[in-house]
């Protein structure tokens, strides 16, 4: 910290200047999270900075509009007519992840202690394409995450390895919409299915959790057929990240769960020096409340239609683009951007450089495009990812088309020198 202060101008400059060195958002291909928003809700944000989410007595219209928010993206997950869902707005789909698996152990250990059965060894039947999240949460909340690998060419879990893990000390199974490796739809009906005719056979109890972080503000508009939500009996809690294709400014997600009964009482606290009772089920405390107020925005600007709008035209930019990159030649899809407007591909030769190359190549023209290893059983398979966010254009892809071609072209004339410690896997 200076000794002395500066001008709040000078300050500015100072910092701004420093900012200049983070890379272009318009060109980050890699972050799912929204880079971009109308004027309009730029300004209502701002004047909501100020505002303390948890103070809800202090700021009661900012708490309607949490609430209305979180009876909207229970609506768009098909709660049940007439039910009880209830739900909150987080810090992303982090958060709500970790309340989510919160209370499935909560009610898997209120029903083992019931029956008179030992409480001490949960698990969570999970793939291993899950986000870091679910890691997280096993192993900062003592439970045993049981992984499905992946595999060449199948990059999501399916039903009958799923009960294969099932056990009287399952949790829950959890469920993805939207992967982040490929950015492909888990068979969740299928899933939802194996799962209900085991615990019929079995007389367990146990459900799913979707996380539909990246899928959830598409899949009812893209694929409102598509059923993988509260429509499915034992699907007992849903996360979304608003701040993905909710299309706001980090950072907001959502859980909701399918009836009350589902949220245990024990883990929500009542604090009354805020002014009244204030029942709260959060893992943070302060944060601001603009995030809601830029969520609500959103759904009063766009609405079902509005939304319907988006998602398809991101989705079409998206398959235009994949198509377009699969016809280079060196690369094929491991997705095309149909299910959410994410894909991946990966080197269909033997090249002489790999795709860690291909992505080293173009931060030199200022993009941002990841590549990385599957996740166990198939890291021998390298892939590069492209997510397709409001601020992309058609335009903006074909710079970027122009951009791996050269990038390939730059690399079969002047392939990578290995040193002789590396391995010699080629990450195609």
């Amino acid at each position: 910290m200076p000794e002395h202060g500066a001008p709040p101008e000078t300050a500015y400059r100072l910092i701004h200047d420093e900012l200049l060195l983070d890379g272009s958002s318009r060109l980050n291909l890699a972050t799912f999270v929204t880079t971009w928003m109308e004027p309009q809700a730029d300004r209502l944000m701002a004047e909501a900075f100020d505002k303390n989410m948890i103070d809800k007595d202090e700021y009661p219209q900012t708490a309607e509009i949490e609430r209305r928010c979180v009876n909207m993206v229970a609506q768009m997950f098909n709660a049940p007519e007439g039910g009880d869902a209830v739900g909150a707005s987080t810090v992303g789909s982090s958060e709500a992840v970790m309340l989510a698996g919160m209370a499935l152990k909560w009610r898997w250990r209120a029903r083992r202690a019931a029956a008179g059965r030992p409480t001490d060894r949960p698990n969570l039947i999970l793939g291993s394409n899950v986000q870091v999240v679910w890691e997280k949460f096993c192993r900062y909340w003592d439970v045993e995450p049981r992984y499905i690998p992946v595999q060449h060419d199948r990059y999501v879990i399916t039903p009958d390895e799923v009960v294969a893990r099932i056990d009287e000390n399952t949790i829950g199974v959890v469920a993805i919409l939207g992967t982040t490796y490929t950015g492909e739809f888990e068979p969740i009906r299928e899933i939802h299915d194996a799962v209900v005719a085991h615990n019929e056979i079995t007389g367990y109890e146990v459900p799913v959790h979707v996380d539909a972080a990246s899928g959830g503000f598409v899949a009812p508009f893209l694929h409102p057929d598509l059923v993988w939500d509260f429509r499915l009996p034992m699907v007992k809690s849903i996360n979304v990240s608003g701040h993905k294709y909710g299309l706001v400014y980090p950072g907001v997600g959502f859980v909701v769960w399918r009836e009350r009964e589902d949220l245990p009482e024990d883990l929500v606290f009542h604090v009354n020096y805020l002014g009244g009772d204030m029942p709260t089920f959060t893992l943070n405390f302060s944060r601001p409340g603009n995030q809601i107020v830029g969520q609500y925005y959103n759904f009063l600007r766009l609405g079902r239609s509005g939304y319907r709008t988006v998602m398809e035209s991101l989705r079409d930019l998206a398959v235009h683009t994949s198509s377009r990159i699969a016809a280079l030649g060196p690369f094929e899809l491991v997705s095309d951007g149909s299910a959410i407007p994410v894909f991946a591909f990966r080197l269909a030769d033997s090249a002489p450089y790999t795709v860690f190359d291909i992505s080293e190549r173009l931060r030199i023209g200022g993009w941002q495009v990841p590549a990385y290893t599957m996740p166990a059983d198939a890291t021998d398979v390298a892939v590069m990812r492209v997510v397709v966010r409001e601020g992309f254009s058609y335009d903006l892809a074909e710079a970027l088309i122009s951009a791996l071609r050269s990038a390939v072209e730059f690399l079969a004339e002047n392939p990578p020198r290995r040193s002789s410690t590396t391995d010699g896997f080629n990450h195609t």
